[in-house]
């Protein structure tokens, strides 16, 4: 059950719809989650009233095109599935999206089975 938000700047509804198809193709295939548990929150910065911080690290240089993903996930997955899956999600989304590998910037964050409630007020994993 992946929670995930993207955030890029100056990205219109149909840019904002190819990234979050990319990044949920992207789970589909490197970690199998079903293709209904799809929970997304997709926003576009107009860079006056909201925008992103961009710069060079680590020898990788980014642009007005950067794109941040943040993924939430219950905890379980390998290093090989996460480097997976990173790497699906670049490709995919320049494949989808238009947006160079370099300006994918992606975070995942694990938790537990507890830390969901998916509606009723439930931990419906805990149960």
């Amino acid at each position: 059950m992946p929670f995930v938000r993207i955030d890029a700047l100056h990205a219109d509804a149909a840019r904002l719809d190819a990234l979050g198809r990319a990044v949920h193709q992207a789970l589909i295939e490197a970690i199998g989650i079903p293709a209904d548990d799809h929970f997304q929150v997709l926003t576009s910065h107009n860079g006056s009233s909201g925008t992103l911080r961009v710069g060079d690290y680590l020898g990788v240089h980014r642009d007005e095109g950067i794109v941040y993903i943040a993924i939430t996930l219950r905890a379980g997955r390998t290093p090989a599935q996460k480097q997976a899956l990173y790497r699906r999600i670049a490709e995919l989304a320049q494949e989808h999206a238009g947006t160079e590998p370099r300006n994918v910037f992606i975070t995942l964050t694990e938790n537990q089975s507890i830390d969901w409630s998916l509606g009723h007020g439930l931990a419906q994993y805990a149960l």
